[in-house]
């Protein structure tokens, strides 16, 4: 991949840029204190394999064996109280993110689309110190639009000619797919992926790809 054919690179958030794991389970067992009907703890297993996937798949994770009414819910709080806590405290940064998205912000627009509820990438932007290096974002929880359709979305309004995305799961590709651009196969992140165009372990490989 030639650098000069590449004028964007736009990111997914969980499992590429960082890791909001343990508040995530945070959240779910403060959720879990207030309502007795929840009757089984959300595992860190369960948040992993949820991580990248939109609002009605997590539910279906998380709670389940609930009503449906009750699980959306649940889940919404959940999803409420973990914003809540990463607007205070953030996320884990994945080692060499942050020297990397600075490094990278001076020869590309860097952008972040993610299937998440609507404050979730202000809380990354606002914690992390790298708002200023991200020219545009876009989620589920602000469009209601599926990933493939919010990575479009961003290449449209900002005028994008060869962006790449940078994902760790299987949704991420199919999202790239239909988003017409080539897709980075984060494997340090929470999902196994057998088709991509470029594969990394690090961030920082992308200065080199």
């Amino acid at each position: 991949m030639k650098n000069k054919e590449i004028d964007a690179i736009i990111f997914d958030l969980d499992g590429t840029l960082w890791s909001a794991v343990d508040s995530c389970l945070k959240a779910t067992s403060l959720v879990k204190k207030e309502h007795s009907d929840i009757t089984r703890d959300v595992t860190k297993e369960q948040v992993e394999s949820a991580m990248g996937k939109t609002s009605e798949e997590i539910i279906n994770i998380y709670y389940g064996y609930l009503p449906r009414e009750k699980g959306e819910e649940y889940a919404n709080e959940a999803f409420n109280k973990n914003v809540d806590n990463l607007l205070k405290e953030g996320g884990t940064l994945y080692p060499n993110t942050r020297e990397t998205i600075i490094k990278l912000s001076k020869k590309y627009k860097l952008f972040i689309v993610s299937n998440c509820v609507k404050g979730y990438i202000e809380s990354f932007l606002n914690t992390s110190g790298l708002k200023d290096y991200f020219s545009d974002y876009e989620s589920y929880g602000r469009t209601l639009l599926s990933k493939g359709k919010n990575i479009k979305l961003v290449i449209e309004r900002n005028n994008l000619k060869n962006p790449i995305y940078v994902g760790d799961t299987k949704g991420d590709m199919e999202a790239s797919k239909i988003a017409g651009i080539p897709f980075v196969y984060a494997s340090y992140g929470f999902g196994k992926v057998d088709k991509y165009d470029y594969k990394i372990a690090d961030i920082s490989e992308l200065l080199d790809l």
